[in-house]
């Protein structure tokens, strides 16, 4: 026999419970619509969330290289961060890729996106290619970012990623999703 599937709660209110700048954590009392058990659950909101994947005329992917308070250790990643509220993701991916490394133009497209962690968490993550970004040398980071921008062949990114047990998921999954879209730049 086949197990129906899972009700969705409803929420009956929501109060904010804590406000950590990068992202507000709200306590909601929730109800089970069929057997009406109840409890209270937290939920992570922040803006949207992109990962860039800038490509140089030579195939070779732009990549952030940072300290990670989470981790407490050094990260290589994507370049991205925080969508601005009503910004187009595609132009979100051009400005922290050029905040970040000073590279910027570029094709961009939509690779994908995710929900990092729908457990707790209720924004999305968008996977962007930016294809022939070429450098300015107009990087502006922010106050608490210091940033070694490195220019290195996908495969070896991916390669990397891949034995890295403290690996950002998210940019493991732009790896990938980068790898879907353009196989030929891992050959």
């Amino acid at each position: 026999s086949r197990m129906s599937a899972p009700s969705r709660w409803s929420v009956q209110h929501e109060e904010l419970h804590a406000d950590c700048r990068v992202f507000r954590v709200y306590k909601e009392h929730c109800n089970h619509p069929l057997d009406k058990r109840e409890g209270d659950f937290f939920v992570l909101r922040s803006g949207d969330w992109v990962l860039a994947l800038p490509i140089t005329e030579d195939g070779r992917l732009v990549m952030v290289r940072q300290y990670r308070f989470g981790t407490r250790d050094l990260s290589t990643e994507a370049p991205g961060g925080i969508i601005e509220r009503g910004e187009d993701p595609l132009l979100a991916a051009g400005r922290e890729t050029e905040e970040e490394t000073g590279f910027a133009g570029g094709r961009a497209s939509l690779l994908g996106t995710c929900a990092p962690n729908p457990a707790i968490q209720a924004n999305r993550c968008h996977f962007v290619l930016l294809e022939g970004v070429r450098p300015t040398g107009l990087r502006a980071p922010d106050e608490h970012e210091e940033i070694q921008v490195l220019a290195v062949r996908p495969q070896a990114a991916l390669a990397e990623a891949l034995t890295n047990q403290a690996q950002h998921s998210l940019a493991l999954l732009a790896l990938y999703r980068l790898r879907d879209a353009r196989p030929e730049l891992f050959s």
